[in-house]
C-alpha cells in the first residue's frame, strides 16, 4: 500500500478480545489484522486503523448545485464534485453502486491533496466543493481536511451523506460542513435493516443534531420506491416528525428510483407518486417540497412560505426566473427565504463539466 492510499484513521479504539473497533459508525466493526470494515475502505493495518482512500478519488466534475441537491443553498452557483470507493450502508437500490459499492482500487484514479482541490474550485469559480457519489462520513478525515483547505480559500463545503454516524464523528464532521443534503430513505427502521443493513435511529439523530446543535444548511431526500416506501400512512408520518422535530422550513425533496444494482426488477418511480407524496407533505406543514430525477416544474419551484409566490422557477437544473431581493428576501412581500443566498443568483445551469486535478497540480497552476 501506497503512502499516498494509507493513512492513519481516527474513530477506533482497541477492543477487549484485541480486535481494532471502528467507532465511525454504529456499525461498530471489529477488526482482526488485515481485515477491512464494511465500508471496505476503513482497515486494521500494523495495530492501527488506516484510511486506504485518502487522496484518492473516482474522479472530479464541475456539476449545478441544484443536482445534490441543494435548491436552497446559493440557487444557480457550481460546485466541484467528488468521491472514492466504498460506503457503510448496503442499499440494494443504489443508484451509485459502481462507485459506493466498489471494492476495485484501481478505479480510483485521480489523486489530490485537499490543497490542490480547494485552488482547483477556486480556480474554476466553484462556490463550494462536494463530497458525494459515495458517503463522505467514510473518508471523514479527507473530507474535513478538504474543507479546512476549502475554507482558507473562501469555498464552501457540502456533504451528501445518509447521516449514519456516532455522535463524536457526527459533531467533527459537520463541524467543517457548511450544508448537507441527507438521505432520510424511509421512515420505518424494518425498511433500515432489510434493504440498507442500517437503522433508522441514527439518521434521525444526525438530522436533529443539525437542526438544533449546528449551522449547517441542510435539505433531505428520500428516494420513493415503489411497494417499499411509498405508502401514504409512511410519506405521512415522516413528514409530521420532520415538522414537528425540526421545522417546516427544511426542504424535503422526493426523488423519482430507478431499476438498478439489487433491484432492477421493481418499477420506475412514476411522477404521480412523487406528485401525491409532495401534496401530503406540503400539507403536513413543509414549506419547501420538490420533486427530482424527473421534469416536474412545479416541483423544481421553490414559492414563498408566506404569499406563495414563486421565487426560484426552474427547468430541470436552469433558473428561468429569479424572485428575491438581494438580501434573499421575497420581493413581493418582503419574507425571508429560508437557507444561503448571494446577492445575486448563479448562471451555471445544467452543465456537467469533468475536471482532471493532476493536470491542474502537474502544471503548476
Amino acid at each position: 500500500m501506497t503512502p499516498s492510499s494509507a493513512y492513519a484513521a481516527r474513530y477506533w479504539h482497541r477492543h477487549e478480545d484485541g480486535r481494532i473497533q471502528c467507532d465511525l459508525c454504529p456499525r461498530d466493526c471489529k477488526l482482526h489484522e488485515g481485515q477491512r470494515g464494511a465500508c471496505f475502505v476503513r482497515a486494521r493495518q500494523d495495530e492501527q486503523m488506516i484510511l486506504t482512500t485518502y487522496g484518492r478519488s473516482s474522479g472530479f466534475c464541475i456539476d449545478p448545485i441544484e443536482k445534490k441537491p441543494l435548491n436552497q443553498f446559493y440557487p444557480g452557483s457550481s460546485v466541484l464534485s467528488f468521491g472514492t470507493a466504498g460506503c457503510n450502508l448496503a442499499c440494494k437500490f443504489c443508484q451509485n453502486w459502481d462507485m459506493s459499492k466498489s471494492r476495485d482500487m484501481d478505479r480510483l484514479m485521480d489523486q489530490a491533496s485537499p490543497e490542490t482541490i480547494a485552488a482547483a474550485a477556486r480556480k474554476h469559480g466553484c462556490k463550494s466543493v462536494a463530497f458525494t457519489y459515495n458517503d463522505p462520513v467514510i473518508f471523514a478525515e479527507y473530507a474535513m481536511d478538504v474543507a479546512d483547505a476549502c475554507h482558507a480559500q473562501g469555498v464552501q463545503t457540502v456533504a451528501v451523506t445518509a447521516g449514519y454516524l456516532h455522535d463524536q464523528a457526527r459533531r467533527e464532521f459537520f463541524s467543517k460542513m457548511d450544508a448537507a443534503n441527507v438521505d432520510l430513505k424511509a421512515f420505518t427502521d424494518e425498511f433500515y435493516f432489510k434493504l440498507t443493513g442500517a437503522h433508522l435511529q441514527p439518521v434521525l439523530d444526525t438530522l436533529v443534531y443539525l437542526r438544533h446543535e449546528t449551522k449547517v444548511w441542510f435539505e433531505i431526500t428520500t428516494l420513493l420506491i415503489p411497494g417499499y416506501n411509498d405508502s401514504d400512512l409512511e410519506i405521512s408520518a415522516m413528514c409530521r416528525w420532520i415538522v414537528n422535530e425540526i421545522g417546516g422550513d427544511v426542504p424535503l425533496h422526493f426523488s423519482a428510483f430507478h431499476p438498478d444494482y439489487k433491484m432492477p426488477d421493481v418499477n420506475a418511480t412514476p411522477l404521480t407518486t412523487l406528485v401525491r407524496a409532495r401534496n401530503i407533505a406540503l400539507l403536513a406543514g413543509l414549506h419547501f417540497v420538490y420533486t427530482g430525477n424527473v421534469h416536474h416544474e412545479a416541483g423544481d419551484t421553490t414559492c414563498c412560505a408566506n404569499c406563495h409566490s414563486p421565487l426560484i422557477v426552474r427547468d430541470w437544473y436552469q433558473i428561468k426566473h429569479y424572485g428575491l431581493n438581494p438580501e434573499g428576501r421575497c420581493a413581493h412581500c418582503g419574507t425571508a427565504l429560508a437557507g444561503r443566498f448571494d446577492a445575486h443568483c448563479g448562471n451555471f445551469g445544467r452543465q456537467r463539466i469533468p475536471v482532471k486535478l493532476h493536470q491542474l497540480h502537474n502544471n503548476g497552476d
